[in-house]
């Protein structure tokens, strides 16, 4: 038998293992790479194991090194640390350790034993674990699913115990989730535990002290008041709940948005701006607390704004990380299409639910494991959303990922976070996973609103349909995400572009966009189609062809004409794209840009886009020159920008300062100090860019308008404050001493930042010498005014 096991060895495994230098064979005394901390628990045996990754794929690991063995485990007494697993069975691995594992663990669990071949102190052997029997995953699973049920009870039983013991363990986030899943149980056993939660949690409030991420915890502490209100009609913690929901709605934007904490006192957000990730769950902890009895004017018009603001990535991509373009790189992002869903589907919103429940059901593999700073919450909404779409699609998910999820278990039942594969740590590490994965198998009790409890608005799949979307998700990964259908052929990328995905429309684009001979004429029949999904996968292919698909021009302008606002911008995108050939369409896109239809594009979303297509410095078509360009039409295009509410958007118009003479820039200078004297509400990292560019402007011709502002966009205590502090002090150097009257809250920002721990002496040097200028300038310049037109 060893004689076998060390052919098969020397023949499969170390021929199949990639040759590379990072990727350490532990047999012939590698050790683990410096700084490569990410370790795996390995599923109910009761061990982690370090497994090789390289840019978050372990595609390439052949090799499983045992680091830990946890006491009274099937592991115990069986491996040792330093063993290092080889195969299952009389299989070495071939394609992907972590995943073979998995799916070896998860058949012992049907089988009762776990076959291993086991490196240890330089001899192979065969290592046979006992593991529980659990069966297997049904065809429908978490639904009509024995496994999925024993997974759900038992976890639930060593949650309760562990809450019980340690009742205060974990922060607010996780021990709401946690709370969540005991009362989606239905156990009344637990609803002491559950409400002592609920208690603890009720008291919350970071609304005064705005600390760092307080927007984090509000949602799922107020989702866990809403759910138990409604589950058992305690009304006590009403007030409470009232109070959380009141925080919430004071707490939002303008336009709708939360960031890491509520809005400043000038109503806008403070640091990155909006970010979806918590805002997406204070949506939904609003959209429940009125469920649950709250009512409140003020807070209906907070639900209305953010659905609004969210509902515009509807068929155009994931929610992004904040006000950014729609995400098209993979079919969710860190959970938000999943929260998405749920959210909708409350509100009763069939075709948004629909939408974002299909994104999430296409979201599996590695798309699942990557995300901002971590992939906790991909996980924590992934199979909630999928089950709006049916038990065939939650079957066709599990059949394909429910490895994951089997890996992630420990042998008492409870789940750890994993992370995405990965040399270094993320932001959840050891996070308590466990509310979080049994939601997922709660879900045919339906005994809370995120387990199905709210009546579904999403139609239900067949099986072959929920595996079509399966298969969408399909081909990516971290290594290749640049080129991931590098081996499609042309006749499948040409069906991709007209695929229902935003996802498979861009990947498709991507790889066609790399082909040598392309047949152009395909793609551009494409934009003559009469199929939107189609026009816009033509359009995506064009931004890729670029000058090669100089030929659409005519039927771009065309599109432009269409009442869809999404194929207007992304035909805009598309000319962009073409560059010089395109220029022919300029006036088309002024046009439009002049244009706010405030009744159906609220928002400005197409003049965003606009303005990104037209004057972005890299890839705008006003990239080479405004040579040509009708003055009036770009004045009217240029004025409606600097309106629209994202700071980006602004920030691109910069250029026409730059590039218009004094006597053309005249009659935008209005607007020009509007855009400086009030922030932009969203984009709040690229706000400052406009208002910068509108600054030095004034100080160029010395418009005595620009000064009262000067400090307020310097703005000490806000995020970003490198970037602005040399140009702002150029530009005081500019008015020199008739820049006295703001002295004194100079002087005051020389004490705070005199103070401020950490603060570079050299920008400290430049501030004082700014200062000193103009406090000695002994012939201030003469300054213009707007107001009187000199």
């Amino acid at each position: 038998m060893k004689l076998l096991l060390f052919l098969l060895l020397s023949e499969l495994t170390f021929a199949a293992s990639p040759k590379s230098g990072a990727n350490p064979d532990f047999t012939k005394g590698d050790s683990v790479p410096e700084k490569a901390n990410h370790d795996w628990n390995l599923g109910a045996i009761g061990a982690r194991g370090w497994i090789y990754s390289n840019h978050m794929d372990t595609t390439e690991a052949r090799q499983v090194l045992i680091q830990k063995i946890e006491p009274h485990s099937p592991a115990h007494g069986a491996l040792e640390v330093g063993d290092v697993l080889l195969g299952t069975g009389l299989k070495p691995f071939s394609t992907d350790a972590r995943i073979e594992l998995a799916n070896a663990i998860a058949q012992a669990e049907a089988t009762g034993t776990l076959p291993l071949i086991c490196w240890r102190k330089g001899e192979i052997q065969t290592l046979t674990l006992k593991l529980p029997l659990l069966g297997s995953y049904s065809a429908t699973a978490p639904f009509n699913c024995a496994k999925s049920k024993r997974i759900f009870v038992e976890g639930c039983a060593t949650l309760a115990k562990q809450i019980k013991a340690n009742p205060r363990e974990g922060n607010p986030i996780t021990k709401s989730l946690n709370a969540l899943a005991l009362l989606a149980s239905g156990n009344p056993e637990y609803l002491p535990l559950v409400r002592d939660q609920v208690k603890a949690l009720s008291s919350y409030s970071d609304h005064l002290e705005r600390r760092s991420l307080h927007s984090w915890f509000y949602g799922p502490i107020t989702i866990l008041l809403a759910e138990y209100t409604l589950a058992t009609g305690d009304q006590q913690f009403i007030p409470e709940l009232k109070r959380l929901a009141q925080e919430i709605t004071e707490g939002q934007s303008a336009v709708g948005s939360w960031g890491h904490r509520f809005v400043q006192a000038n109503g806008v957000l403070s640091g990155y701006g909006m970010m979806n990730a918590p805002g997406v769950p204070l949506t939904t902890a609003l959209v429940l607390a009125r469920a649950a009895g709250v009512s409140d004017p003020k807070l209906d018009e907070a639900i209305a704004k953010s659905t609004r603001l969210l509902r515009f990535y509807l068929g155009k991509g994931s929610i992004p990380y904040g006000d950014h373009h729609p995400w098209i790189q993979s079919h969710d992002d860190n959970g938000k299409n999943g929260a998405a869903a749920i959210l909708f589907n409350l509100l009763g919103d069939a075709e948004a639910a629909t939408y974002f429940s299909h994104m999430s059901l296409a979201s599996h593999g590695a798309e699942r494991e990557t995300g901002h700073t971590g992939n906790f919450f991909n996980l924590l909404w992934a199979l909630p959303a999928v089950a709006l779409s049916g038990q065939n699609a939650t079957g066709s998910w599990m059949a394909e990922y429910g490895w994951y999820f089997d890996l992630a278990r420990q042998h008492d039942g409870t789940f750890r976070h994993q992370g995405p594969a990965q040399s270094r740590s993320d932001s959840y590490r050891n996070w308590d996973s466990t509310g979080a994965y049994l939601l997922a198998y709660a879900q045919p009790l339906r005994n809370i609103y995120l387990t199905g409890k709210h009546q579904n608005m999403v139609p239900q799949l067949d099986q072959k349909s929920a595996a079509q979307l399966v298969a969408d998700g399909r081909h990516w990964s971290p290594r290749q995400k640049g080129h991931p259908y590098k081996d499609h052929s042309e006749a499948q990328l040409l069906a991709g572009l007209q695929s229902w995905s935003p996802v498979v429309r861009d990947r498709s684009a991507i790889a066609l966009g790399k082909m040598e001979n392309v047949n152009v004429t395909a793609v551009l029949a494409l934009l003559k189609k009469d199929d939107l999904h189609s026009q816009l996968g033509g359009c995506q292919a064009v931004v890729a062809l670029k000058g090669k698909a100089s030929d659409a021009v005519p039927q771009l302008r065309e599109l432009l004409k269409s009442d869809h606002l999404w194929l207007q911008v992304k035909a805009a995108d598309a000319l962009a794209a073409i560059g010089k050939p395109a220029m022919p369409a300029v006036p088309d896109l002024l046009a439009l840009l002049a244009k706010h239809d405030k009744q159906n594009d609220p928002r400005g979303m197409r003049n965003r886009y606009l303005c990104f297509a037209l004057f972005d410095h890299r890839n705008g078509l006003f990239r080479h020159s405004f040579q040509g360009v009708d003055q009036t039409a770009l004045l009217k295009a240029v004025q409606t920008g600097l309106a629209n509410e994202d700071g980006r958007a602004r920030g691109t118009l910069a250029k026409v300062f730059t590039n218009l003479s004094e006597e053309e820039i005249q009659p935008l200078l209005p607007a020009i100090h509007k855009a400086i004297a009030q922030a932009a509400p969203s984009g709040i990292m690229f706000a400052d860019g406009v208002r910068l560019s509108g600054l030095e402007l004034f100080s160029k011709y010395q418009i005595e308008e620009g000064i009262p502002h000067l400090t307020e966009v310097l703005g000490v205590g806000r995020w970003g404050l490198n970037g602005r502090f040399k140009r702002s002090m150029d530009i005081l150097k500019t008015y020199r001493g008739a820049a006295k009257p703001i002295l004194p809250e100079l002087k005051d920002i020389q004490g705070f930042l005199k103070a401020k721990r950490g603060f570079s002496e050299d920008k400290l040097k430049l501030l004082d010498e700014t200062i000193k200028l103009i406090e000695t300038d002994p012939s201030p310049p003469k300054l213009r005014s707007l107001k009187f037109g000199k």
